[in-house]
């Protein structure tokens, strides 16, 4: 069996934030804006005003910053006194993944609209749920992908540099790790096998990436907006999503899930953790060295992560190296690879990584 997933709709260009109105009438005639406190002040009037001249009334809800059960039952309340048959999610991956806890508690349409291209939770159907430490406990599946995906370049490229980096760190693992959930013999989220489809969007993802990405990433560090930028934000909302939806995930998102429970590295992004699996990965798959040289290289013209150090665990211990391991085991990414793999080969892994990038 073959599943493809993707969104419904998918606008992307400067200023769209001002067509938010407009756009989500369609879906439904009562709105509620889902976002934390800080985009709120940045664009929570210019959202309010995109719906004058509709037929379609919206309010903003504002969330205490992390995505937990009691928090997305606090918001649902709130949006069904209000009425809404739409949710609108404005922000990063927690503002988006609140919204789509309420959409799925509610049944309603639901509309993504991310400020950063910190990750590629916007197009996706995946809720990361998360307790009061920061740790994920489950991951919900709303019923279908968001029904309308809104992408302003032009606040996505005003936005911290950090964000960009940790979306491109997200993203340039889907072509390596989709083709190891083929070698595998592995099922997506979807319990399907990866599509044809899936793996050539992963694919182009990586190229874009790979070809557009150190210019992009020049761009936005510069203020500037332009096609490269364009290219790599598609890449990292759009197509990484496709690509892991419709292709897979393996050992770097297993890694990524572990970060989290290092105290030294909680501050992190998740694009961040990414990028560092993915090299973890490449050493269990015993790519040839030039392969890590050339993907290390990449990793250094965007200063992506090469080591611990990158994430605040100057001189890691092994108490801190052994439970970065460990706690990647219980993800079920972990089991998608051509063969079993255990804690002892993950420790060695990043061991081998930071060996090769301390120096």
């Amino acid at each position: 069996m073959r599943i493809f997933a993707a969104t419904s709709r998918y606008m992307q260009g400067p200023d769209l934030l001002d067509q938010l109105g407009r756009q989500a009438a369609v879906l439904g005639n009562c709105c509620v804006i889902v976002t934390d406190s800080d985009v709120e002040r940045l664009f929570g009037a210019r959202m309010l005003a995109s719906f004058s001249g509709t037929q379609a009334q919206a309010a903003l809800l504002t969330f205490p910053g992390e995505v937990t059960r009691p928090t997305i039952d606090a918001l649902a309340d709130r949006a069904r006194a209000l009425g809404a048959n739409v949710v609108i999610g404005v922000g990063g991956g927690k503002g988006i993944d609140a919204a789509k806890g309420v959409a799925i508690e509610l049944g309603a349409r639901m509309v993504s609209v991310p400020t950063v291209a910190s990750n590629d939770g916007p197009a996706s159907a995946s809720v990361a749920v998360y307790d009061d430490a920061h740790v994920m406990t489950e991951i919900l599946q709303m019923k279908r992908n968001p029904d309308l995906v809104l992408v302003d370049s032009r606040a996505i490229a005003g936005a911290p540099l950090k964000f960009l980096l940790a979306g491109i760190g997200d993203a340039i693992s889907k072509k390596f790790e989709a083709e190891a959930c083929v070698a595998a013999g592995a099922a997506t989220l979807f319990g399907s096998s990866p599509t044809t489809t899936g793996l050539l969007v992963a694919d182009a993802c990586w190229r874009t990436l790979r070809d557009r990405g150190p210019a992009a990433v020049a761009a936005v560090g510069a203020g500037q907006l332009d096609e490269n930028v364009e290219a790599v934000i598609e890449a990292c909302v759009l197509l990484s999503t496709l690509a892991f939806e419709n292709g897979g995930l393996s050992v770097a998102h297993a890694i990524a899930r572990s970060f989290p429970t290092l105290p030294r590295a909680a501050h992190t992004l998740h694009g961040a953790h990414v990028a560092y699996g993915l090299l973890v990965q490449f050493v269990l798959e015993e790519r040839k060295q030039t392969e890590r040289d050339e993907l290390a290289a990449l990793y250094k013209s965007m200063r992506l992560p090469l080591r611990l150090a990158d994430f605040g665990l100057v001189d890691a211990t092994p108490q801190e190296v052994r439970q970065l391991a460990e706690n990647a085991m219980p993800s079920p990414s972990v089991r998608r690879f051509v063969r079993k793999l255990d804690a002892d080969q993950i420790e060695q892994a990043i061991l081998g990584v930071e060996n090769r990038f301390s120096r």
